[in-house]
């Protein structure tokens, strides 16, 4: 069961590595050549920062920047960033084992390496004269070649661990330079979690088309400003061309979703998508626009331009979009996009075809308060999204409890809580993880109501009312409970594991001769009892007590069966045609049923009903 975000670093190297040309050789290494594969690795790992940081998802795109040879001045690698108007100078240190990788720092000998000034300076050899390689001179000439440099700032990206160092020290060892460090802990936030999840293609500021043949400059937008108890926010609605839409969707994927109830493939899941696409390829007219109920896009910031110097053409520019309503749409017209690009369909179905798309701006500043907006965020979301079939469990998705959840358990376990389905759905597909690092969000909140001692209730309950907002918010609503909620996973899979071992005993189903029905119907009350008997909530605490616990359970179902309080579930009674006495065990609707929790209490605890009732995670 063992995972880790390290091996599941690796396991993103070795993906990445593995979109390398033929021609790259040094790329595709045999796995028994330990030194090479090492080699391979550390560099495919700055190919992980480009692809992640800057959006680079070419691999010779990503190659073009990598300077790391011998005589490379210190610098690894380098990128012009035209829209922020910097320079990035990237010094990288892979290290080959978790252990290094996690606790080995970079040495300041390294750093101060790094001619970054000497090279910014033109200069053509370090200081021991040694000539600069031919990655450094064309870092040199990229350099150069920009038109407005002066108005570019030099920074440096340290890919490797350094503590103890202030910022003022880090300065002077990089020359005085701006640095950032992605250290471990920051590699695994910011680079191995949103290429997992597909959240990666992050663009500050999105430019879109807009096409005006239809309209006059005067009425080419309709704008509102509206009061919130956040601050005033404008509204602005524009018809957008459809090819617009789809080509962004297609490329920022759950990236431009983050405030969205659905992810970008689980969007896919929907028949209204089949009438979306008829309305665009089998109609040559903008009945489009009539029929599609529209966009709606979170901004922090909104410019209109209708003088960009192509006739009936405008451009709006949105800073840090986001889709919180209409998904469905979107998702049809990239899909539609992505067939067109690919010649499965001709591209001029977009033609003349526009979308309404309502752009509420959030003119945010430094001092604004951030858990304030996103609470009114949240509100929004949920509020476009009530007329749109969206279940309860998609509702919640961006509740601030089951975000905090996610990142716990990424941070503490490496493991991936799924709160929109179809969210990790790339890093499956890419092999970059494994389904068994996904933890269930149905599953996940019926373990938290184990932990409450409730294991009937999670059992019976559908997932529609599980996600119910009195029934979630009862449940989900401590993150600091998150390592009691992982202990009960952990069990959840250890009790998954030894089912397992009996699926080829046609005779023994769920190892009811060895444990009752504990694995078929009392999972949660298994756990239940586990969590109520452990006090570190570790790995290993977890396999002392499951199997202790598993052992008794015959005993357990035989004083259940014995009680009078349950003969609504097992009761005796005389065959009439053998006149012999009959047993009829409904242990399916005992599990689900009101005597549960007080068995469980009384046979493992001695513990009265009353003290398992009242507020939830009494008994933890």
């Amino acid at each position: 069961m063992p995972h880790s975000k390290y091996t599941t670093l690796v396991h993103i190297l070795d993906q990445i590595r593995r979109e390398a040309p033929q021609e790259y050789k040094r790329y595709h290494v045999l796995e028994t050549d330990t030194d090479k594969l090492d080699q391979a690795r550390s560099r495919t790992f700055i190919h992980l920062f480009l692809k992640v940081r800057f959006g680079l998802l070419d691999f010779k795109d990503r190659e073009y920047f990598i300077t790391d040879e011998s005589y490379d001045g210190g610098v690894d690698a380098y990128f012009v960033n035209e829209e922020t108007k910097a320079v990035y100078f990237i010094q990288s240190k892979f290290r080959t084992t978790q252990d290094n990788f996690q606790e080995k720092n970079i040495s300041f000998d390294e750093l101060l390496r790094m001619d970054v000034d000497r090279i910014t300076e033109g200069q053509e050899t370090d200081e021991d004269g040694n000539k600069y390689n031919g990655k450094i001179k064309q870092l040199q000439r990229d350099i150069n070649n920009v038109s407005d440099i002066g108005r570019y700032s030099y920074e440096i990206i340290i890919l490797a661990n350094l503590k103890d160092c202030k910022p003022s020290q880090l300065r002077k060892l990089t020359g005085g330079f701006s640095a950032t460090v992605f250290d471990y802990e920051k590699t695994y936030s910011e680079l191995v979690f949103p290429v997992v999840s597909g959240t990666y293609y992050n663009e500050k500021e999105l430019c879109i088309r807009l096409n005006l043949s239809n309209t006059t400059l005067s009425s080419s937008r309709i704008s509102y400003n509206v009061n919130t108890n956040f601050k005033s926010c404008d509204i602005s609605l524009v018809f957008v061309p459809t090819i617009e839409i789809g080509q962004i969707l297609y490329k920022y994927r759950n990236s431009i979703l983050k405030f969205n109830p659905r992810s970008y493939l689980e969007l896919s899941n929907n028949t209204v998508n089949k009438d979306i696409s008829k309305t665009i390829t089998e109609r040559t007219t903008n009945e489009f626009a009539l029929f599609n109920n529209g966009i709606t896009m979170l901004s922090e910031g909104t410019n209109f331009n209708e003088r960009v110097g192509v006739k009936d053409q405008a451009q709006v520019v949105v800073t840090n979009p986001q889709i919180i309503n209409g998904g469905q749409t979107a998702y049809t017209l990239s899909r539609l996009y992505e067939q067109s690009i690919k010649g499965g369909i001709p591209s001029d179905i977009f033609d003349n075809k526009e979308v309404l798309v309502k752009i509420i701006t959030f003119n945010i500043e430094p001092k604004d308060d951030q858990a304030q907006q996103l609470s009114l965020i949240e509100d929004i979301s949920k509020a476009t999204n009530q007329q749109t079939p969206v279940d309860e469990a998609d509702r919640r998705s961006n509740d601030k409890i089951q975000i905090e959840i996610q990142k716990a358990l990424f941070d503490n376990y490496g493991f991936y809580y799924e709160r929109k389905r179809g969210e990790f759905a790339d890093g499956v597909h890419e092999k970059y993880i494994s389904r068994s690092q996904i933890v269930d969000r149905d599953t996940f909140l019926r373990l938290c109501m184990a932990c409450d001692f409730r294991p009937a209730i999670a059992r019976r309950t559908s997932s529609k009312v599980l996600f119910r907002e009195d029934n979630f918010s009862n449940t989900l609503s401590d993150k600091t409970r998150a390592h009691e909620y992982f202990f009960a996973y952990r069990c959840y899979l250890l009790l998954n594991e030894i089912e397992r071992q009996f699926t080829k005993e046609p005779n023994n189903q769920y190892g009811v001769v060895n444990y009752g029905q504990a694995l078929r119907y009392g999972k949660y009350a298994v756990i239940s009892v586990c969590n109520f008997l452990s006090q570190d909530k570790t790995l290993e605490s977890a396999k002392q007590l499951v199997e202790p616990i598993l052992s008794n359970w015959l005993k357990f179902e035989a004083y259940a069966v014995s009680m009078p309080t349950n003969s609504t579930y097992f009761r005796i009674y005389v065959d009439p045609d053998t006149e012999e006495k009959q047993k009829e065990l409904n242990y399916s609707g005992y599990y689900k049923g009101r005597t549960l929790d007080e068995d469980l209490g009384k046979f493992f605890f001695e513990i009265p009903m009353e003290k398992l009732e009242g507020e939830p995670g009494a008994a933890h």
